[in-house]
């Protein structure tokens, strides 16, 4: 730390070091430079390594160094015996339990010692990392105990808990763990001095019984065993069940409290991590690397809220919010944040500050922090701190620490966990980490058999298999999804939630499906014995009809004759009805008016009432005590003794003469004796409430009525005397007012009692006769019922025949309407039957399917059917013998319409629609075709379908809109991460709110809606989703499969070619849909009907017309479905007539969707595709024979696809394209074998090793293939023993320029097809592949599949509209500019260009508005410079439609190629690639195909037309021939130049103009000027290499073919020696594109000056260009696992390289043995690279020295390690050796030898002095050696240096032992593009094949310039490695290129030059 930037520096460092240098820094605002004077700074850091970087010295010369080392264990020892002692004393443990615990931190630290050691920080394990805060954290934990412990067994359990939970919960692997568990367990020997059984036997364990070290894992402490607790206390949990129940509890009050539902899943596994959490909640500082936990610790969980807007201002305002929660508000709080939340890396580093220091620096503005310091005021002054703003703020900080917990979940999948902890080493050293690993087989087992339970099984036997298949379904999986990633490169992560949703999906469908199959069975069932009833009942009601006619004739007759007894009976009943009537009301009037006196007397009571009710109230409030208090008073108040008196009177008590108290002789009345005796009375409250207050003497009424009028005696005035005197008083009061309204009413009794006996008398009387009355009616009432029952026992009998008639008429409609039922019915019922019992292991399967298998492809899906239907059968559960999602779960009805809307008929999009339609989780479709998009839409029409992007500004407004009314949502084109705002909908977060379901989306609450659906597209084919996002949608792959494919494109080309076929088909297709329908619906009816019939079904006349009318239906839908099914057949066969193309054209679609494998830019949608066949329907030619017709349409699709695809193809690819085209048709053909076409493409797999190699000349890679091939199939059998024997017969193959042309000797050249002569062909010359493809191409295509068509921008503009965007895709070079300014000015269109970049995005939409309303044209170049925007133009075009813009507007857009280019623009986009073909022929042809040369205007210009068109010719060969040469890599050109169409346009035009401006000169007068401008500028300009344009001008001037020399208007003239290429007579316009169309297609070497051994290594580039890209477009697979591991094969290589790497030199030693000598630069030169190689080798030690340490985990994985690791894995030099190293391109491998030989060449100098040959290869920088051989010589003669220069001596083979006196002999160069002969002593022409040779001996003769002698030569330049290029040094010359070395020739100069003839020091390989 700090990170080094690009050049090295750090700048914080350097901020902090100008103020060490200056005093001061800059005020930037002010622009002044502001000192600081009395500063002293403390810095630390840690050593560097392991992603920490040195500080520089200019910095660290300022301080003094103080290191700080690592405690040793003696002092360790020191700190923690003090912390335990203390403890110890502080708890009173016993003195045995206390002896033990210096025995602990023995063995802690023997753990802590050894963990380091033996689990190291290895690159998967970064996280290993341990320090001083581990060692505390265990001791923190033991000191945590709530019950000390009793003895020392208790003590070291808890001792091994800490310590797991400090150590052993961050290991990631089973081995980890049990290596843990086993040191544990040899401390728990070694140190404690306890026997580990003793310690962690369970306690219900017999005694001497062996225990398992993975007992440890049953040891858990925690403290929240009881709820509600005041003083929680840490102890140990014995009870497991006890534990999980206690936490349910917890989960079930979390559940009841909080809005959102957490529906876990509790089994021991889960229990043990919410331990682990809450155990470092409850510390101080406690933060966990990871919400249960967090509420039964009863903290606050704080959480961020993510959505689409939340940036670094929200980030922050969260963190004040939660800091002020912990340390201003003083709560205790739990920061939950999880990587998901993570919008912006910069989060962590807030983070990583609050666990360090609890704080975020500069985070609160001045004014909250002064609102903090008042808050936290009081409690900082308590603890003493005093009132400075300072302190308070300190003190804040503290109590954010105390209070404030992290609790960080990181997914530790990819590399970003490793950086994260790498960067942010707080995320490990301050947190507590728990690593949760896949859950363990008893985790899967105990959810599983918790869950299914209490599900019904046939027996327990097949419950437990189910349990088990469950765990073997998820175990298969994991397995599958590393097959789909070796194979497919396709991620698929299998999670618990997999799980859990498999598990969930089983127990709902198997209890749907069985109670639908159970319900249907029972109704068939039901059915059918409704009709064997009706059919038994039939002659039963015959006879029954019979027997009842005289029954009811004999009923009839009765009825008459009782009809007359009852008439006469009636009338005398009446008679006496009316006296009774009459008499009953006089007596009704008696009882009025007896009521009404009874009324007047109980309302004059109802005055008393009350208050003898209150006043009885009052007295059953006294109790006995009251009654004790008032008698036991001596003196009573007067009030009291008041109350007595009366009580007294009332009661008729006397009272006693007493003396008077006023004194005298006279004896007064004292009523307070007699009343303290009536007190004493044990019944005296009683009495007082049965008081007979109905005949009180009217005498004592006298005497109480001046007590109840005394003042003195009012309740009120009692009550403050005494309680039970009040009682007493209201009692008297009441019994007098009684009185006194009783004797007004005892007269009014009395009338009352005489009204109601005169009542009584009347009603006697009237009694009587209502008896009689009442006998009479009882007579007439049983006649009228003996009546009733004749009437009803006639009507029933009518009823019965009646019914019996119409049961029979029942019964014969039902048994001739259902009768040809019976049998399928019995059938149906009996499979139901069968079905359920099966459905036990069908279900599953389809559960299994529904939860794991939706992203796979169809392959691995049928894979792992099979495998889980094995599964069944082996354990024995009833299931299906064949599994189909769709027969078990499919409902057909719903699949017609399914595909109705338009879900492609196939089994594998079916699948798909059932999985999403049974899933709980919502669907992410990955559809790059749109189908399921599509298909959704339709579907969802109905339903008012809304569609969103997350790139909408208001997509969370439109979604909030839907899930409050219910609209289904669609969420389009979303990439590999979905926006965190949608995870609480995601999630289903859904919570009870007001009675209303609401769900929190964003930062507000809405109601959810029931009927709300939500469904997610990607248009991403293979997307990587992370299991953060996975784990919460169901993906589905939604991929159109081929039958689909093919079953739409039949209808297309029906529709086209027989529409009225086509449309009585979607007729018939609608009414077959519409009659299943309706049958279903019929035949559910009819059952139904049957089976709910209670009783007998003939009963009901309306359940039989019901099933009548049913079944007269159903008869007629299958008549007209008999005739529907018959005509579809008949128009089947017809459309089966076109299956042919629709075969086709399907398959060449799933051959073009793979290009975009190769380039992200070749992308295809269906929609556009279908296009294209439609335009193929309407153009092809027509017939009327439809054999010939299906040709027509394939022969012209085809190359018609060729065309639009080869126009958005580079030409690299062209080629490519036309070979897996014709691979496909012929493969689907069955006319190749996949098999052939693989090994043609990758040359097999290495399985055995081959048999030695037969000769010399084939390589030991081709005999391999050779082998392999004979062991392909019968066609090659025996292919490698004949080539041994007969190896003489394949030479001149080997040997020939042309081997693509050879013949194969016999038998293969006759039993083997052309395509199969490759496969031989690829074991001989594999380099001529691509010629030999291009040859077959033509013989099974056609020529025209070879010669993509030329670029026509009218063309694409026609195919284009206002909505398709024209893209144009660009490569190094090309600018379509030109060519669309002039179409622009052609079509007379305004065309506005913008190029696109930083802040150009608003003007591109204003400009794009602009061009929609008015008609114009948009140009947006460089669209790959604005990833950002480019979400907005995506949106931008998906907005355009013909209603909104004008049809002439065109939207043109470049780019280079680009991931972040939109798919959907792309898709839907005109795409066209403005390249120089490829081949001489293709690019000369292009040149005169374009503008300007293809305007007659133009061609026919000039004055001097015969040497006009034959320099116009030869400036296109010029223009070809510089382009073509990049392919032949350094030999064509040192840097690959990008030479361009305006290149060639400008050149032609100042030719026109030259030749015009001079009609009459010599030629040579303008061809020199145009020399100059061609060469020098229009194509010069770009050369920036010397030796680049010597070439470039040996090219257009060369006598021996040049393009510009006087020579070229000879008829006879030619550009190379083969005479091929050459300029036409004069002629016209179409003469010359003949002439160009008659030439090769593919031109040697000679025509470019090159040898023919030029072209083997651009042949064999192309080659592996070719087959590497058709393998991309295979879905090639990786290697078969079984290997190495990446860090196993890493440290080999390393430690191997480490082993043979020399060491750095002994600078010293060699400075003193070579000093600085005037007469002797070679020591300077010595010493010199002695230095630079010390550099690297020092390099090269210390990083392979800290990569090894990395790789063992003794260091951290710096990012530099990180990429020097890779880059040896895949075997080149890391970047941090070619910093240090000299230029090279060797592999790795090679590289280190070469190095290491350098070092022994140097080695060897300075052991036995310099050489007498120096091999120039070995110096670091050549030019230092060179200058000082030059020195040597000017200094010995005394020339000035200036002056001296090299001539160059090749020197025969010989001995070269001796120096030569002056100059040096060297060695070690090689020439590439011709070879040294030694016979003639100069250069000759390259053998064959052979492209680099070995330089003869060259003595460096130094020599005065002037002296210098010329002879024939060239020139050859000498480089340092095969590249050539490199960086254009100040000497005008590439870095790359050393001297010049005059070589001795024949030749001319320009014939090396042209053969790119130079020297190499080194090697590539």
């Amino acid at each position: 730390m700090p990170t080094l930037e690009v050049y090295g520096a750090q700048p914080p460092i350097e901020i902090l070091r100008q103020f060490m240098d200056y005093g001061g820094w800059y005020d930037r605002t002010e622009i002044s430079f502001r000192k600081l004077v009395d500063v002293q700074y403390v810095t630390a850091m840690g050593p560097p390594g392991g992603g920490r970087n040195p500080i520089t010295m200019r910095f660290q010369r300022h301080f003094n160094l103080i290191a700080v080392c690592e405690f040793d264990d003696a002092s360790y020892k020191r700190i923690y015996e003090t912390i335990i002692e203390w403890w110890a004393k502080g708890n009173r443990l016993d003195q045995g339990v206390e002896t033990k615990c210096k025995a602990l931190i023995v063995a802690t630290l023997d753990i802590y010692n050894t963990i380091r050691l033996q689990l190291l920080p290895t690159p998967t394990k970064s996280h290993y990392t341990y320090n001083m805060r581990d060692l505390s954290k265990v001791f923190q934990g033991v000191s945590m105990v709530g019950t000390p412990p009793q003895d020392q067994l208790a003590l070291v359990r808890l001792w091994a808990h800490e310590s797991m939970r400090v150590f052993h919960d961050r290991l990631v692997d089973d081995k980890d763990r049990m290596w843990f568990f086993n040191y544990l367990k040899d401390m728990t020997n070694k140190h404690l001095g306890l026997k580990f059984e003793d310690v962690f036997r369970a306690p219900n364990a017999e005694k001497g019984s062996v225990v398992d070290v993975t007992a440890l894992n049953s040891v858990i402490f925690g403290d929240f065993m009881v709820p509600g607790a005041e003083n929680p206390k840490y102890d140990e949990i014995p009870d497991q069940n006890q534990l999980i129940a206690t936490i349910e509890e917890y989960l079930g009050d979390y559940n009841t409290q909080m809005k959102t539902r957490m529906d876990l899943v509790l089994f021991l596994y889960a229990a043990q991590h919410i331990t682990r959490v809450a155990r470092v909640l409850r510390q101080p500082f406690g933060n966990a690397l990871l919400w249960v936990a967090a509420f039964m610790a009863e903290f606050d969980v704080f959480t961020i809220e993510i959505s689409k807007s939340y940036t670094k201002v929200e980030w922050y305002e969260d963190l004040r919010r939660v800091l002020k929660l912990a340390g201003a508000d003083g709560k205790t709080t739990v920061f939950l944040f999880s990587d998901t939340q993570l919008k912006e890396e910069s989060f962590l580093e807030d983070l990583n500050n609050i666990l360090n220091t609890g704080e975020v620096p500069n985070l609160f503005p001045k004014d909250e922090i002064m609102q903090i310091t008042e808050k936290v005021n009081a409690r900082a002054k308590k603890v003493g701190m005093d009132g400075s703003v300072a302190d308070m703020f300190k003190f804040f900080v503290m109590q954010c620490r105390q209070n404030l917990h992290m609790v960080i979940a990181m997914s530790p999948v990819g590399d970003s966990f490793r950086e994260r902890l790498r960067m942010f080493p707080s995320l490990v050293n301050c947190c507590t980490i728990d690593w949760f690993s896949e859950w363990p087989s008893n985790a899967l087992k105990s959810v599983a058999s918790q869950f299914l339970a209490d599900l019904e099984m046939p027996t327990e036997d097949i419950k437990s298999a189910i349990i088990e298949m469950c765990m073997s379904i998820h175990e298969t999986v994991r397995t599958l999804a590393i097959d789909f990633k070796s194979d497919l490169q396709r991620e698929y992560y299998v999670t618990p939630t997999s799980y859990l949703e498999l598990i969930t999906t089983y127990r709902t469908l198997l209890a749907e499906k069985r109670n639908a199959v159970k319900t249907l069975e029972m109704r068939y069932r039901s059915g059918l014995q409704q009709i064997f009833s009706a059919e038994e009942q039939v002659g039963v009601m015959k006879e029954e009809l019979i027997a009842l006619q005289p029954v009811l004739k004999q009923t009839a007759q009765e009825t008459e004759e009782m009809l007359v007894v009852i008439d006469r009976e009636t009338i005398e009943a009446n008679a006496k009805k009316e006296v009774v009537q009459t008499e009953e009301a006089a007596a009704n009037v008696k009882a009025a008016a007896a009521k009404a006196i009874k009324d007047e007397c109980e309302g004059e009571l109802a005055v008393a009432m009350p208050m003898l009710d209150a006043a009885l109230q009052a007295l059953n409030t006294l109790t006995k005590g009251d009654v004790t208090e008032v008698k036991a008073m001596k003196s009573p108040p007067a009030g009291v003794k008041l109350v007595m008196e009366a009580v007294c009177v009332m009661k008729n008590i006397k009272p006693k003469k007493i003396q008077d108290p006023a004194g005298g002789l006279k004896k007064v009345d004292d009523y307070w004796g007699p009343a303290q005796s009536l007190l004493a009375e044990a019944n005296f409250l009683e009495s007082l409430q049965t008081f007979d207050k109905e005949n009180i003497p009217e005498a004592i009424i006298q005497k109480i009525r001046p007590y109840v009028n005394n003042e003195g005696f009012e309740p009120e005035v009692i009550k403050k005397a005494s309680k039970a005197a009040y009682g007493l008083c209201c009692w008297v009061r009441a019994m007098e007012a009684y009185d006194r309204v009783a004797k007004v009413v005892a007269p009014k009794k009395a009338k009352l009692a005489e009204a109601e006996a005169e009542y009584a008398e009347l009603m006697k009387g009237l009694n009587e006769k209502k008896r009689e009355l009442k006998e009479v009616e009882d007579k007439v009432a049983a006649l009228n019922a003996q009546l009733q029952e004749m009437q009803d026992k006639k009507a029933q009998l009518e009823q019965d025949v009646d019914m019996c008639s119409k049961k029979l008429v029942r019964a014969e409609k039902l048994i001739s309407g259902l009768g040809g039922e019976k049998t399928r019915w019995t059938e149906v019922a009996a499979g139901l039957g069968g079905d359920f019992v099966n459905l036990t292991g069908d279900i599953m399967l389809s559960s299994g399917y529904i939860a794991y298998l939706g992203a796979f492809t169809i392959k691995y899906r049928d894979e792992a059917c099979g495998n889980w239907k094995q599964l069944c059968q082996t354990s024995q559960i009833p299931a299906s013998d064949t599994f189909s999602l769709v027969k078990v779960l499919g409902e057909p009805v719903k699949i017609r319409d399914w595909t109705i809307d338009g879900l492609p008929n196939d089994s594998f999009s079916i699948d798909n629609a059932i999985v999403m339609s049974k899933a709980r989780r919502w669907p992410l479709l990955i559809d790059p075709q749109g189908q399921g998009n599509k298909w959704i839409k339709n579907m969802e029409k109905k339903n008012s379908i809304e569609f969103i992007k997350l790139t909408d500004a208001d997509f969370i407004r439109k979604l909030e809109n839907c899930i409050q009314f219910g609209f289904p949502v669609m969420l389009e084109n979303v990439g590999e991460e979905l926006d965190a705002a949608l995870e609480p909908l995601l999630l289903k977060s859904v919570f009870k709110q007001g009675g209303s379901d609401c769900i929190r989306l964003g930062d507000s609450t809405i109601e959810y809606n029931a009927k709300f659906r939500f469904y997610i597209t990607t248009k991403l084919r293979n997307p990587h989703y992370l299991p953060e996002v996975s784990v919460k949608v169901t993906l589905l792959n939604f991929m159109i499969t081929p039958d689909g494919l093919i079953d739409q494109l039949l209808g297309i080309v029906v529709a086209k070619e027989r529409p009225e076929l086509q449309e009585e088909k979607t007729k018939l297709v609608l009414q077959g849909a519409e009659n299943a329908r309706q049958l279903k619906e019929v035949e559910d009816k009819i059952i139904e009907v049957l089976g709910s019939s209670e009783g007998s079904i003939l009963e009901s006349e309306t359940a039989i017309n019901v099933i009548s009318d049913a079944k007269e239906l159903s008869i007629e839908i299958n008549k007209k479905q008999a005739i529907a099914e018959k005509t579809e057949a008949k128009i089947d066969a017809t459309r089966e007539g076109y299956r042919s193309i629709a075969v086709h054209v399907a398959w060449l679609f799933f051959n073009i969707s793979e290009l975009c494998n190769i380039e992200p830019m070749y992308q295809y949608s269906l929609t556009w595709y279908i296009m294209l066949f439609d335009h193929t329907i309407a153009n092809a030619t027509k017939s009327d024979k439809l054999e010939v017709r299906l040709k027509n349409l394939n022969k012209f699709f085809t190359y018609f696809l060729y065309c639009n695809i080869c126009r958005s193809l580079f030409e690299k690819d062209k080629l490519l394209f036309a070979f897996t085209l014709c691979a496909t048709i012929l493969q689907y053909q069955d006319k190749m074998d996949p098999a052939e076409f693989r090994f043609l493409v990758t040359g097999g797999v290495a399985d055995e090793d081959p048999p030695p190699k037969p000769v010399p000349w084939q390589t030991d890679k081709l005999w391999d293939e050779a082998c392999r091939l004979s062991r392909l199939n019968d066609h090659f059998k025996g292919y490698s023993d004949f080539f041994a024997k007969n190896h003489e017969k394949f030479k001149h193959i080997y040997d020939s320029a042309e081997p693509q042309n050879e013949k194969m000797p016999e038998p293969w050249a006759s039993n083997l097809d052309t395509f199969r002569r490759l496969l031989l062909l690829r074991t001989l010359r594999p380099d001529k592949l691509v010629s030999a493809i291009t040859l077959y191409v033509v013989e099974a295509m056609g020529q025209k599949y070879v010669e993509p068509p030329p670029f026509d921008l009218q063309k694409s503009y026609n195919d284009s509209s206002c909505i398709t965007p024209l893209i144009f895709v660009l490569s190094p070079g090309s600018d379509p500019m030109a060519a669309m300014l002039k179409f622009a000015d052609t079509m007379h269109v305004q065309m506005e260009t913008l190029s696109l970049g930083q802040g150009q995005g608003p003007k591109a939409e204003r400009l794009i508005e602009t061009a929609r309303a008015s008609g114009s044209w948009v140009v947006l170049q460089n669209c790959h410079l604005a990833v950002s925007w480019m979400t907005t133009l995506e949106r931008i075009c998906e907005g355009i439609n013909p209603d909104n813009t004008h049809s002439m507007t065109r939207l043109w857009l470049t780019s280079y190629p680009s991931p972040h280019f939109p798919v959907a623009v792309l898709q839907n986009g005109i795409k066209m690639t403005n390249e120089p073909p490829m081949g001489m022929r293709a690019n000369i042809l292009q040149s005169y195909l374009n503008d300007p040369v293809c305007d007659p205007e133009f061609f026919n210009g000039c004055e001097r037309p015969a040497e006009w068109k034959k320099l116009l010719f030869g400036l296109a060969f010029f223009h070809a021939l510089v382009q073509e040469r990049i392919k032949f890599g350094p030999l064509g050109w040192n840097i690959p130049y990008q030479f361009s169409d305006p290149d060639l346009k400008i050149s032609l035009r100042q030719l026109q103009m030259f030749l015009n401006e001079f009609p009459t000169s010599d030629l040579a007068i303008p061809l020199k000027a145009l020399v100059y401008l061609v060469g020098e500028c229009n194509y010069g300009g770009r050369v920036t290499d010397a030796k680049d344009r010597r070439t470039l001008m040996t090219i257009l001037c060369d006598p021996m073919g040049g393009p510009f020399v006087p020579a070229i208007v000879d008829d006879d003239y030619r550009f190379s020696p083969s005479g091929i290429w050459y300029v036409p007579p004069e002629g016209d316009y179409e003469s010359y594109l003949t002439h160009i169309r008659n030439l090769p297609i593919l031109a040697a070497p000679e025509v470019f000056g090159l040898h023919a051994n030029a072209d083997i290594r651009k042949d064999q580039q192309q080659v592996d260009r070719l087959f590497d890209s058709i393998l991309v477009t295979l879905g090639s697979s990786s290697a078969a696992g079984g290997g190495k591991s990446k860090e196993e094969v890493l440290m080999e290589l390393a430690t191997g390289i480490q082993k043979k790497f020399p060491q750095a030199f002994d600078l010293e030693a060699a400075n003193y043995k070579y000093p600085v000598d005037y007469y002797e630069s070679m020591n300077s030169v010595l010493c010199q690279e002695l230095v630079r190689f010390n550099r690297l080798i020092v390099v090269v030690h210390q990083t392979l020295y800290e990569f090894i340490e990395a790789l063992q985990g003794l260091r951290v994985m710096s990012g530099d390690l990180d990429a020097l690791g890779n880059a040896m894995f895949i075997s080149r030099i890391p970047e941090l050796w070619s910093k240090k190293s000299y230029p090279s391109l060797k592999p790795l491998s090679s590289y280190v030898n070469e190095l290491i030989e350098r070092i022994h060449m140097l080695q060897s100098w300075i052991d036995v002095g310099p050489p007498s040959v120096f091999w120039i290869t070995g110096f670091y920088f050549t030019h230092a050696f060179l200058t000082g051989v030059l020195q040597n010589f000017a200094r010995k003669y005394k020339h000035p240096i200036d002056a001296v220069g090299f001539d160059y001596s090749c020197m025969p083979q010989g001995d070269y032992s001796v120096k030569p006196e002056d100059g040096a002999y060297v060695n070690g160069m090689f020439l590439e593009g011709c070879k040294w002969d030694y016979a003639t002593m100069m250069l000759a022409e390259s053998d064959p094949k052979v492209l680099f040779t070995k330089m003869a001996y060259i003595w460096l003769v130094p020599i005065m310039k002037a002296e210098r002698k010329e002879y024939p030569h060239y020139l050859c330049p000498l480089y340092r490695t095969a590249e050539r290029r490199g960086v254009l040094a100040t000497t005008g010359h590439s870095s790359n290129f050393v001297l010049d070395l005059r070589i001795p020739s024949d030749k001319p100069q320009e014939h090396w030059t042209k053969r790119g003839v130079a020297g190499l020091l080194s090697l590539s390989d």
